[in-house]
Order: C-alpha cells, then sequence, then structure tokens
C-alpha cells in the first residue's frame, strides 16, 4: 500500500496543513513559519542548523514586530551580542502598526531563505513557496532597499536580515564554509552496517562513523559511496540565546578546545578488561536490543496507550544515576513506570483506555518521533506541535494563560521566538556536549559487545569481562548444529545471539512485508531505521531528542499556562497500514495521545530507545538540560517583551526629572545609548544620542521615553508641562 507522504496532527477533525494550504485567518508570522517548515522539510536533515534557522529567522520577524512596539525590546536591533553591534536608530511608527510590522517581517523572512536555504536541493521548490506568499501578500521581492529611515517597512525588513547574516557569518556555526566541522575527526573506522560486525573498533567508547553504498537522509535526499561526516561536533562554540557563561564548561580533548553547556559528565564507559567497571555501560546498550524485541505486534502483548495509563512523570523523581535508572525503566518489557492520570481536568472525565498491539505502538513512536511528521527535523517538530495546539478551537491566546487574548501575530511573533531560542540553544547544548564525549552509538556498542563474547558464564568458552550479558529467550548462545543460526559449517557456533527484530534485509517490499521480530546473530543486528540512514550521522550521548523535547514541553507549558494540551488531550493518527515508511504497519490504527506537553515529551524520550539509536544513559540526561533550556529561554524571552533584559538589573533613570518643562534641556543618563521620545500616539519625534543634550519637545503632554542601554531598555512617561 502506498505510504502517507504527509503525517497529519488531528485533534477534533483539525489538519496541520503545509505552508501551500495556510488558511486566510492565519496570521503573516503563521504564515512564514509553515513555509520555513516546508523548506527545512526539502532540505538537508540537519538538526542543529535548523534550530539555528528557526530561531534566526523568528527572532527577525520579533524584530520586525518589536521595532512598532512601545515596550516590546527588540532582540538584535540596537543591541550587541558577543561582540557582534546591530546599530538601529528607531522607525516612525506609522498610522496602520500591524501592516507595517507585516511588510517589514516578510522582506525579513524572504531575505533570510533566499540565503540560508541557496545550496538547499529543494531551493526551487522553496524559492516558489516563497514568492507566492510574497505575491498573495501585495509585496515585491524586487524591493531590496536597506534604507529603514525613510520609513519604509520593507527596508527595515531587508535591513533586518542583512544585518543577521552578517551575525551568522561570525556567530561560531561556520555557515560560510557549510557548517564543516574545523578539527573534529573520528577515531574508529567506518563500520559498513550490511556486514556483520563492527570492523576495527579502535576504542569502543567514541563514535563511529557508517559507510553506505547509498545514504538517504531523514529527509530523503540520496548520496552515493558516502561516509557521513559527523554533524556539527563543535557546536557549542555557536552563539546561544539564553545559554551563559554560568552554564558554560571548556574542555579539551585531543589536543583541541571543546565548549560545553550544562556539562552532564562523562558517559558510562567499556573497559575491556573489568566486567564490573563496564557493568553500566553493558546495561545500558544492552538495553536497547532487549527493546527491540517489543517491535513485534503479533506477540500477543497488548498496552492501554491512552493518558489514563501512561504519562504523569515528575521530573524530580528523575533518576540520577545508573542504578536508579535499572528501575526506571521496565528493561525487559518495555517503557517506563508512570501511572497516568485519573481524570481529564478539562472534562473532569477518565481518558478513555486504548488497547493496541504494544509492537504496533512502539514502531510507530520510533517513526512518528524521528524528526516529526515530515522531516522538519526534532526542532521543527516542536514548531508544529505549537502550530497543532494554536489551532486548536478550546485555545486561547492568553500569555501565560493570562490577561486579555492576544491578537494573532503578536502571539505567534513571542511564542515562536521563545520557541526558537528553546530549540537553538537545546541544540547548542547537546550537541556541545556530543562533540566532546564523542559516545559510541547503539549499533557499534551491541556488535562490539558481542563479538567479545559474553561476560554472564565464565565456564564457557566465549566468555569475556566485557562481553554482553546473558538473558534468557534474549540474549543467548548459538550453542550447536541444531540451532538454525549455528551457520552450514558450524561456523557461528559459540557467537552471540539476540531475539530482536530481525532487519531491513528480511524486506523485499515494504508496502506489504515487515521483518518481524526473531532470533539473529549479534552481529548483524540493526537499529529500527530505513538500511539506507541506520544511525544519524552524529555520537549519541547526550539525545538531542530528549534535550529538544524537554525544552519544547517546557516552553508550551509556560507560554500557554497549562501542563495540559488544549482539551486536556493531544493526538496523532497512524492509520493501519500506511504510516510505517520502511516495513507494513501498523497492523491496527494507533492513536498517540498525550495529556500534558511533558508527556509528550517522555515519549519521544523512549521512542529513541525502541528506535534502536539511543540508550537510556543518553536518555535522561538530555531531559534534564533540556528543561534547564527551555525554563531559561522562557524567562529571558519574557523580558524582551516586557523591554528589559533578563540578567541586567534594571537602574532608576538618573536625571530625568518628571514632569518638565517645554523645551527643556536634560541630561542623558549615565550609561544610555539612546533616547528616543514618542507621542502618545506612537509617532516619533526625535532620537538622542549619547552624548547629545536631551531636549524636551516644545507642546505640552504626555511623552513615552524610551531610554536604550547597552543589555537593555526602559521605557516611561514623561509629563511636558
Amino acid at each position: 500500500m502506498m505510504k502517507l507522504l504527509l503525517c497529519y496532527l488531528l485533534l477534533g477533525g483539525l489538519l496541520v496543513s503545509t505552508a501551500t494550504q495556510v488558511i486566510a485567518q492565519h496570521s503573516v508570522a503563521r504564515q512564514w513559519n509553515e513555509v520555513v517548515l516546508d523548506a527545512i522539510r526539502k532540505d538537508y536533515a540537519r538538526p542543529t542548523v535548523h534550530a539555528r534557522n528557526l530561531f534566526h529567522i523568528s527572532a527577525a520577524m520579533y524584530d520586525a514586530w518589536a521595532a512598532y512596539e512601545l515596550q516590546a525590546s527588540p532582540y538584535f536591533l540596537g543591541r550587541m551580542h558577543s561582540g557582534f553591534h546591530i546599530p538601529f536608530s528607531g522607525v516612525h511608527i506609522p498610522e496602520n502598526v500591524t501592516l507595517a510590522q507585516e511588510e517589514a517581517m516578510s522582506y525579513a523572512v524572504y531575505r533570510l531563505l533566499e540565503h540560508r536555504f541557496v545550496r538547499s536541493p529543494g531551493i526551487l521548490l522553496i524559492k516558489e513557496e516563497m514568492d507566492a506568499l510574497m505575491e498573495s501578500l501585495g509585496y515585491d521581492p524586487s524591493d531590496e532597499s536597506t534604507d529603514y529611515v525613510d520609513g519604509s517597512p520593507a527596508a527595515l525588513g531587508n535591513y533586518i536580515a542583512s544585518q543577521m547574516l552578517a551575525f551568522g557569518d561570525q556567530d561560531g556555526s561556520f555557515e560560510s564554509a557549510g557548517y564543516k566541522n574545523q578539527f573534529y575527526a573520528p577515531v574508529n573506522e567506518p563500520m559498513v552496517p550490511e556486514l556483520a560486525g563492527v570492523r576495527k573498533m579502535s576504542d569502543p567508547n567514541r563514535w563511529q562513523p557508517l559507510a553506505f553504498g547509498a545514504f538517504v537522509d531523514q529527509s530523503g535526499h540520496v548520496s552515493y559511496n558516502i561516509v557521513p561526516e559527523f554533524l556539527s561536533a563543535e557546536w557549542g562554540y555557536v552563539i546561544p540565546f539564553a545559554l551563559n557563561k554560568s552554564h558554560l564548561s571548556i574542555k579539551s580533548r585531543d589536543h583541541q578546545t571543546y565548549w560545553v553547556y550544562h556539562d552532564p559528565g562523562a558517559p558510562p564507559k567499556l573497559d575491556i578488561k573489568s566486567k564490573e567497571k563496564s557493568a553500566d555501560y553493558v546495561w545500558s546498550h544492552e538495553m536497547v536490543a532487549l527493546w527491540s524485541a517489543h517491535l513485534d505486534p503479533t506477540d500477543g502483548v497488548l498496552w492501554d496507550i491512552s493518558p489514563g495509563a501512561i504519562g504523569n512523570l515528575d521530573i524530580r523523581n528523575f533518576p540520577a544515576t545508573v542504578d536508579e535508572m535499572k528501575t526506571f525503566y521496565d528493561a525487559r518489557e518495555g517503557g517506563d513506570h508512570s501511572a497516568g492520570h485519573l481524570v481529564n481536568p478539562i472534562t473532569q472525565q477518565p481518558y478513555v483506555p486504548q488497547m493496541v498491539p504494544r509492537g504496533d505502538y512502539t514502531r510507530v513512536l520510533a517513526e512518528f518521533w524521528a524528526d516529526g511528521p515530515d522531516s522538519e527535523t526534532p526542532p521543527g517538530h516542536w514548531f508544529t506541535i505549537l502550530n497543532y495546539v494554536n489551532d486548536h478551537p478550546r485555545f486561547e491566546k492568553r500569555y501565560q494563560g493570562e490577561g486579555p487574548v492576544m491578537d494573532d501575530l503578536e502571539w505567534d511573533v513571542k511564542a515562536y521566538f521563545t520557541l526558537g531560542g528553546a530549540m537553538h540553544d537545546a541544540a547548542i547544548a547537546s550537541w556541545g556536549i556530543k562533540g566532546y564525549y564523542d559516545y559510541i552509538r547503539p549499533i557499534s556498542a551491541i556488535r562490539y559487545m558481542a563479538s567479545l563474547g559474553q561476560s554472564s558464564d565464565q565456564t564457557l568458552r566465549n566468555y569475556h569481562p566485557a562481553g554482553i550479558k546473558l538473558a534468557p529467550g534474549r540474549v543467548e548462545v548459538v550453542k550447536g548444529n541444531n540451532d538454525p543460526l549455528s551457520g552450514q559449517q558450524g561456523q557461528h557456533i559459540g557467537k552471540i545471539k539476540l531475539y530482536a527484530w530481525r532487519g531491513p534485509t528480511f524486506i523485499q517490499n515494504p508496502d506489504t512485508e515487515d521483518a518481524g521480530v526473531g532470533w539473529i546473530l549479534a552481529e548483524n543486528w540493526w537499529p529500527y531505521q530505513r538500511p539506507t540512514f541506520v544511525t544519524p550521522p552524529f555520537a549519541g550521548y547526550v539525545s538531542g531528542h530528549s534535550t529538544y523535547s524537554r525544552a519544547g514541553a517546557e516552553v508550551l507549558t509556560s507560554l500557554t499556562g497549562s501542563a495540559f494540551f488544549p482539551g486536556g488531550m493531544g493526538e496523532f493518527v497512524a492509520k493501519k497500514n500506511e504510516f510505517l515508511v520502511f516495513e507494513e504497519g501498523p497492523s491496527v490504527d494507533v492513536v498517540l495521545q498525550w495529556a500534558t506537553y511533558r508527556d509528550a515529551s517522555d515519549q519521544c524520550s523512549l521512542s529513541r530507545i525502541w528506535g534502536g539509536i539511543h540508550p537510556p544513559v543518553d536518555d535522561i540526561p538530555g531531559r534534564l538540560i533540556g528543561e534547564k533550556v527551555g525554563k531559561r529561554a522562557f524567562e529571558v524571552a519574557r523580558s524582551y517583551f516586557q523591554g528589559v533584559t533578563l540578567g541586567v538589573k534594571p537602574t532608576e533613570p538618573v536625571g530625568l526629572p518628571n514632569p518638565v518643562s517645554p523645551m527643556s534641556i536634560l541630561a542623558i543618563p549615565a550609561g544610555c545609548q539612546e533616547v528616543i521620545i514618542y507621542d502618545l500616539n506612537g509617532r516619533l519625534v526625535r532620537v538622542f544620542s549619547e552624548g547629545e543634550p536631551l531636549q524636551m519637545p516644545a507642546r505640552e503632554g504626555i511623552y513615552l521615553i524610551r531610554l536604550q542601554y547597552s543589555q537593555h531598555m526602559q521605557t516611561m512617561k514623561m509629563v511636558v508641562r
């Protein structure tokens, strides 16, 4: 059966559409966000790069909006970030502020997309969508002026984009060099997944590249005869949003320096001479192999996957050690020990049970959370979830769930800016850790441990202190010629076998067949991924999915003022025999359901274990870091909305008496770089720079005075009489 090319989020019959289907009542910010997400789907799958794109584009929209607002403080305009200053002399406030904001943000996003995706394999289709939206909004893309002083919103948008592109040329991403690593080099030779074993492994604690005859990334782009490089191994150097020096550790490895934010410490190591020292490593990676046995929808195991049965974990009770992880997860049967929610707090009714085969649930999870419904990568996935929430008929756009209902444009701009900052910081934090610790992935660890032997029974010839641990019915030894895996000449006797997903070699037609679960040689173990992808091309520790998802969940919780999805539940429908891509399934309709944003995040984290690409030791630190990142990003973003930057103590204006006489001369307060005076209609009266005498207006009345300092902004009312 033909697989779904477009997966959809459903709740109450609502469909989250692609950019070309955005309905008219959506704000201009939302329409551009859909174009950005669609551009990401058409580009190479680079989670770090696209987290940065989402943040920079969201910040550009926010600045284009904030430039015309009296209280909100722009993020880039008029500010210094890590030594890079973007000058801004203010704008004239037009009669129709909203139209000016929409025009400015449209040109800003258009220019950024034009530059950032110029080398994308999908640039022709991306450009077509960009141009179509500009035309529908009545804007001329050929207007490239950056002279915003004359009052042109288009020029302001072009100016914002030009300055942000200049900022991006020096932000540590090495965008101009194609985001290439500057010094990182792998220590292990590449593995060819189709061949048994791991090839030569010089360090079983370090990442191993994979070699492909044909490699297809998460967005479907094909490369031939390739060894994908470690993506963004030095991403810790990129200028963040809300991360600061208090979160930073500067590390050294292989005579190179790495920047690591929220350092969780080293993951468990394999010591080939010590069973005791290797125990945590063996347990963690072996659990991935054990969970591979859960991918069989015919094993007769049914689970209730409703919010009444799963979810509702408290992060304060998350494990702090590997020993605690062993009781947090159910290593044999799968999942965690969450209790679910007694009732839906919105309806005050219990959640309806949903019994499905465990093997369908686990396979759908692995595919759904891989990188979003339509390959917009994990950071983009959380933007689709945000848009889904925004579209819910019961959702009211009240900031933190309080105060008046915001108009769509203000809500979207603030929400995207906040979430974008969190996703960008999540990428910097998790990839800084990935680059420095350079930790192995399960496919390499499982195959390598099995190649050493087993560490359970010293009486057997294949005993090795760093070998995999035997588990009856799941991890065993091929013992004789009667074993179907022994080989025609008995060459596999004594090797380790696993009861696991059998891998892509058992699938001839993915539209009608699934691999199933059975006994395989451990040297041939595969994660639950496409054979042309296998495992993401970067180190495992810590899980980027866990970090992104928890950060996103924290932002949505704070932004909406509720831990719960609108109506008390969010849903995704995976249709029978349509949703799965690289094998047939699911065997029944599976509806993923989440009561809270954090439930969705926790489910995402578990999905990476069933997907075979992260062990538990990658997962938990990512969740904990994601919580810190999300909460910090929200607070910093909120400070811009209030006109004062978080982390800088606001000071009362000095030397500004109130009221004052018309035409009186005042001194600009110490440390203030610029003073902008507006009338109460928002019209610009005059701009004064540091060192100039500050002359009050000639006409009596009440004015708004904006004082711009190096790291914060203040707005006050001034009476002239």
